[in-house]
């Protein structure tokens, strides 16, 4: 397909965080990355506020380990306090994704060139990524790297299901939904040998409100087209 991409994502660490641990301060991983997360790594290997990434599959390639650390994060009065993370160990997964034009940005219709924007993804993928790779945390560095989804042996094949419990999908955020509101959406997580499907966010029943919220606005010179970016990174 002309707007899909694979790749691999691995690190030492990661903490994808449960939120009803983010409160106390003493944060423990997700056993796997959440669609929010994994649409946030392709966001960093390319972005732009034309399209929309979809995130459609992930494979968990190494086993789930964890690790806790004690940290002295930076307490909101100033100083640092004292707590406990549980990160993942070792990760690597694979991951397939896809992007669609968002078309609750009209605004932006001058930039829908799928061919220029699937070549500077290709590009951008084989570069490492335009910006850091962060595995769900500022401290967890990640690389990203092509692959054939579905390449490989898992650690998980074989082994049948794995029921996750509920775990946070991502955020219905307005410039994708048309709506001047924030969603948090929820959905029940199953692995299957090692791999886990995700709903499209619009198939998610579970949603949450947050708050009222409006899109970011863009102007047409706020933006530089694919045409030109290709052009600039000597494309053809």
């Amino acid at each position: 397909m002309k707007n899909e991409i694979q790749f691999e994502v691995f690190g030492d660490y990661a903490l994808f965080t449960d939120p009803l641990t983010k409160i106390g301060g003493e944060k423990l991983s997700y056993s796997v990355p959440t669609y929010q997360a994994l649409k946030g790594i392709v966001e960093s290997i390319y972005w732009k506020p034309t399209i929309v990434f979809i995130v459609d599959e992930l494979r968990v390639m190494k086993p789930i380990q964890m690790e806790s650390k004690g940290v002295r994060p930076i307490d909101y009065g100033g100083g640092n306090t004292l707590a406990h993370y549980t990160y993942l160990k070792d990760v690597h997964y694979q991951v397939r994704a896809h992007f669609d034009f968002n078309f609750n940005r009209p605004d932006l219709a001058f930039d829908r060139n799928e061919g220029k924007h699937y070549s500077i993804l290709q590009r951008s993928l084989k570069a490492g990524g335009r910006r850091d790779i962060f595995l769900g945390a500022r401290e967890c560095q990640g690389y990203v790297a092509p692959c054939e989804f579905g390449s490989g042996s898992g650690y998980y094949d074989g082994q049948g299901e794995y029921h996750l419990g509920t775990m946070v999908h991502g955020f219905n955020y307005p410039d994708e939904t048309g709506q001047n509101q924030l969603d948090v959406r929820l959905w029940p997580a199953v692995m299957n040998d090692g791999y886990i499907k995700f709903p499209k966010p619009e198939d998610c029943t579970m949603i949450r409100p947050i708050k009222e919220m409006g899109p970011k606005e863009f102007k047409r010179d706020d933006i530089q087209s694919a045409e030109q970016l290709s052009y600039e990174l000597g494309g053809e």
